[in-house]
This record gives structure tokens, C-alpha cells and sequence, in this order.
């Protein structure tokens, strides 16, 4: 007798402002549990989470679902952080990491692999304007 096959969940895509929420609160559980970058965004930006993510999910609402609501000057903030402590080129790809890894946890799709994309180009760009 065959063993009861167990159905693989579907993975949504970060296709509605409630996924990119949920997709949000699953990326910075897992960032905040990391001896390395926690500390960044808990002590040196010293970032109120109930104030920061949603400010988070407006910008990726921005970025994939064409959302007006996030106006804030994304560079302008970062500057400031590394202006408070250098980030690295291995600080960037930590968090890419932990980005990719989040997304692949539990969403799949053309949304959440432009998520994927837009990640690293954001990485990318923030360490070449810091160097």
C-alpha cells in the first residue's frame, strides 16, 4: 500500500499588497535573528519596526505593483546609516541573501522573482554609490 502523498503547498506570488506585507514581517524575522545585520537596523538606525515596515511594504508596492504611496528618498536614508557605520560589499550581499531566501521561503512567480531583481540592483547600486 502506497504511503498518503502529502500536497506541496502552492507558493503565491508577491502580487497583492497582503503578500508583499506578509513577505515583509517573513524577511525581517529572519534578518533580525542575524548577529551581523540586526544590529544595523536595532542599534545603529535604531529602527521602530511598527513605523519601518510599513513604510517597507509601500516601497515594494511601489516597485511591483505601480502603488503611489511610498514618496520617500530611498538613497537619502542609506547615506545616512553609512555615514553611522560604513556598509560593506559583504553587508549588501548578506542581506541580498536573506532577501532571496525570504522570497523563496514561500512566494514563486514573475512578481516575486522581479523582487529577486530588483533586490540585487538596489544592492548593487547602494554599494557602488558607497565605495
Amino acid at each position: 500500500m502506497n504511503a498518503p502523498v502529502t500536497p506541496t503547498p502552492v507558493k503565491r506570488d508577491l502580487d497583492s499588497r497582503e503578500q508583499i506585507a506578509a513577505f515583509v514581517d517573513a524577511f525581517y524575522a529572519r534578518l533580525l535573528e542575524d548577529p551581523v545585520l540586526a544590529p544595523l537596523f536595532t542599534d545603529v538606525a535604531a529602527v521602530d519596526l511598527d513605523v519601518h515596515k510599513p513604510h517597507i511594504v509601500d516601497y515594494w508596492c511601489k516597485l511591483l505593483l505601480k502603488d503611489s504611496r511610498y514618496q520617500r528618498h530611498t538613497m537619502n536614508i542609506h547615506r545616512r546609516l553609512h555615514g553611522k557605520r560604513a556598509l560593506t560589499e559583504a553587508d549588501f550581499q548578506r542581506w541580498v541573501g536573506f532577501f532571496r531566501a525570504a522570497v523563496d521561503g514561500a512566494w514563486a512567480g514573475e512578481k516575486a522573482d522581479r523582487a529577486k531583481h530588483i533586490a540585487r540592483t538596489i544592492a548593487d547600486n547602494m554599494h557602488k554609490s558607497f565605495s
